[in-house]
């Protein structure tokens, strides 16, 4: 069970990656050249790079309690890959989807458009810049990470 999840959480990082650049993207030019027409298929696009960042929390969370890189004792923050994966990635990706939660409430909130689109941009950009600093991408051999 441990190894299908491993490799479902890996694979779908990159639905959320897709989403949540592609969210930056819209959110930010739309902001940027101040639209006031909302649209709705962007707005589909808001919900769905939530979802997705949902769904890659909760196989996060199953994983974060059985995974064999991640313990609570004295020596964790000694060992680099232990303390990655128990602290630094699993804290800044949960602030990272609470960031990306925060965007979607706060657009769903405001009155202005401009401020709907301004929300998400800035919320989302902040969360694909944590999302892209706590990766443990490949190219990160001390971290054991593979492409999927």
């Amino acid at each position: 069970m441990y190894e299908g999840l491993l490799h479902a959480h890996s694979g779908w990082r990159w639905i959320v990656l897709l989403l949540l650049v592609l969210t930056v993207i819209a959110s930010g030019m739309k902001f940027l050249s101040k639209d006031s027409q909302w649209n709705v298929r962007l707005s589909k696009l808001f919900k769905f790079n939530l979802i997705s960042a949902h769904i890659m929390l909760l196989m996060g969370l199953i994983l974060f309690f059985i995974s064999p890189k991640v313990s609570f004792d004295a020596s964790m923050m000694k060992d680099a890959v232990r303390r990655f994966f128990t602290m630094e990635h699993s804290l800044m990706m949960i602030i990272a989807i609470v960031l990306i939660t925060i965007g979607n409430s706060r657009m769903k909130r405001a009155a202005d458009t401009v401020k709907k689109y301004k929300a998400v941009f800035i919320f989302n950009l902040i969360a694909l810049i944590l999302v892209l600093a706590m990766v443990p991408w490949p190219f990160r051999e001390s971290l054991g990470a593979s492409w999927f």
